[in-house]
């Protein structure tokens, strides 16, 4: 029997109810309604490549709960399949909605098929990445078809999602040579397209072949993420002609990719100035037509190498409380190493404090219960029911008890003891006594 539909958009606007829809409804407490028609908008994606066989649906929107996105992968420093495996289950544990496959070494189809196979989290790749390693050839060799068949390769695989980085064209090249960048192109994705175009001559084959890669995306119903190759590396180059120019350009490509009922996300930046945050979220918002800004932080200073989940992740709030609809976590390492499994801890936690936060101030459905929930555990000195509330309950319960008060059986902790604030004003409730001393 013929499928009715080919995207979750295309049914979004056949008035279909899909059960991705509905899943994605559940989750949000929205009526599925809601959802449907924000689907068929564009302004809601359901990243859900139906071969993606273990998949948990989500939903990715401003006015859905901000959603975590960790990036993994290999690489010929780090190739330990095992290792990456344990950090993408780790990641879901902890409770990121998606997962980016970046290996840039060794045979990558049979770990991106595994992940597809066994992963709950929507599964993202940037196909650029892999046509050298898939060929291995060197990047100057590889043809504009080469590039267009790695990316039906990662659809038949499962992948939700696809970076494409479709909006830098060789007018880039001429803006970049000026010289009028600190940074120049940092994001890999785009370095490469940008190599490619400058040693062939020929135009970025994912704008030049756009109309063919949204029939193979629309074939799988596979999100296309526009990637954001002229990102800024640097405050310096924050809210540039050469990033603006190009988030035009997406803006005009989110337009054509919804005309073949094909799902779009945009990427965003990258280093931005606090002030430049909301100013960006709403620039996309008005380009792109609503279409959900995916951003990397924002990082908010450059100079936290070490500490960057924590630049990130205020950048990262604010972005989030703006507009911005996925969040892309930023660990520790950034900038200088691959993340071990700790770093990839700390990554999420931080991106999870900054969508949560964002959350509440944008007022999404019951997203502050759980911090009410906190308060009233905290009132009663009930650590346990705190545990619970917790976003790392874990490391919670580790430092209070690396650190716990002398009286074994005390409902305070060892910075105040019977000093405790909260103690005294419940016995001076209760009409009891305040014992200090």
């Amino acid at each position: 029997m013929k499928k009715k539909y080919y995207t979750q958009m295309e049914a979004a606007r056949k008035n279909i109810i899909t059960p991705e829809m509905k899943s994605v409804a559940a989750k949000e407490d929205r009526p599925v309604e809601f959802i449907r028609e924000r689907v068929a908008s564009g302004t809601i994606v359901i990243p859900a490549n139906p071969l993606h066989i273990s998949l948990d649906p989500n939903g990715i929107g401003s006015m859905l709960k901000t959603k975590i996105n960790v990036n993994l992968g290999v690489s010929r420093d780090c190739k330990d399949y095992d290792i990456e495996m344990k950090k993408v289950m780790s990641a879901v544990n902890l409770g990121a909605e998606a997962i980016m496959d970046l290996s840039s070494h060794g045979n990558t189809q049979p770990f991106r098929q595994k992940l597809c196979r066994e992963c709950p989290a929507m599964i993202g790749t940037v196909p650029v990445y892999d046509a050298v390693i898939h060929y291995q050839r060197d990047l100057n060799t590889l043809a504009a078809k080469d590039f267009i068949d790695v990316v039906r390769l990662h659809a038949e695989d499962g992948v939700d999602f696809v970076t494409l980085h479709c909006g830098i064209t060789r007018k880039t090249i001429e803006q970049i040579r000026a010289g009028k960048r600190k940074m120049n192109l940092v994001s890999r994705g785009g370095s490469l397209v940008f190599a490619w175009m400058s040693m062939t001559g020929e135009e970025n084959p994912f704008y030049e072949y756009y109309d063919e890669i949204l029939d193979i995306c629309r074939e799988h119903d596979v999100t296309i993420s526009l990637g954001d190759a002229c990102r800024p590396g640097c405050l310096a180059d924050a809210t540039d002609q050469c990033q603006i120019e190009e988030l035009v350009r997406l803006g005009e490509l989110t337009q054509r990719a919804w005309e073949k009922d094909v799902q779009v996300m945009v990427e965003g930046p990258g280093h931005v100035p606090l002030d430049q945050i909301a100013a960006n979220m709403k620039v996309q918002q008005t380009i792109c037509k609503g279409a959900p800004f995916y951003v990397l932080g924002p990082l908010v200073t450059d100079i936290a190498p070490g500490y960057d989940h924590i630049t990130a992740a205020i950048g990262g709030a604010v972005a989030a409380m703006s507009g911005a609809a996925f969040l892309c976590y930023v660990t520790p390492a950034e900038h200088l190493a691959l993340p071990n499994v700790e770093d990839v801890k700390q990554g999420i936690i931080a991106s999870r404090i900054a969508a949560h936060a964002a959350d509440i101030a944008k007022g999404i459905p019951h997203a502050r219960e759980q911090d009410d929930r906190m308060a009233e555990a905290r009132r009663k000195l009930d650590w346990e029911a705190q545990w619970e509330e917790a976003i790392d309950p874990e490391t919670a319960k580790a430092v209070r008890a690396s650190r716990a008060p002398e009286d074994d059986h005390s409902d305070t902790c060892s910075m105040c003891g019977k000093f405790c604030a909260v103690r005294s004003i419940n016995k001076a409730l209760a009409g009891e006594l305040i014992d200090i001393l």
